[in-house]
């Protein structure tokens, strides 16, 4: 019995996920993200670095199911994060307002003897001032296991 290769993955390449509404690390809630991690907050108005992820997550243009969504996944079958950069071009700080703007750079569909059919999705999302100034990219790898369905 010979199985099939499985059918293309939707092309998604080039969607936006630009948030609509600006992000903005508050004092208090950098505040008591450095608590639950044992790390003392910077005097000088830095937040924790680890807002690379949370803004950049919280402030594109889809909420996770959605993007889930956009690449024919139910987000109940469980995506895995593989992997996220970042480069920063200057610090994440505190009562700042920040862009995200972003796209889905591929959707690639592949054959795992462990998982089966899985879909690894990468996206871009850039975090910048107001004005345009650059913060930070990021990038990120997902895994859309789609077991043996197709």
């Amino acid at each position: 019995m010979t199985s099939s290769p499985p059918r293309s993955p939707p092309q998604v390449a080039g969607i936006s996920l630009s948030g609509r509404t600006p992000y903005v690390i508050s004092r208090q809630e950098n505040l008591e993200l450095c608590e639950s991690t044992g790390v003392a907050p910077q005097g000088d108005h830095r937040a924790h670095p680890i807002y690379f992820f949370i803004a950049t997550q919280i402030g594109m243009g889809m909420t996770v199911a959605e993007l889930c969504a956009v690449c024919e996944f139910n987000v109940d079958d469980g995506p895995m994060i593989v992997s996220s950069t970042v480069g920063f071009s200057q610090p994440l700080m505190v009562e700042q307002a920040y862009r995200v703007t972003g796209e889905i750079v591929n959707l690639t569909r592949k054959l795992s003897r462990k998982i089966g059919v899985m879909d690894m999705l990468e996206y871009r999302l850039n975090l910048s001032r107001p004005d345009g100034t650059p913060v930070l990219v990021t990038t990120s790898v997902w895994v859309l296991p789609r077991g043996n369905s197709t």
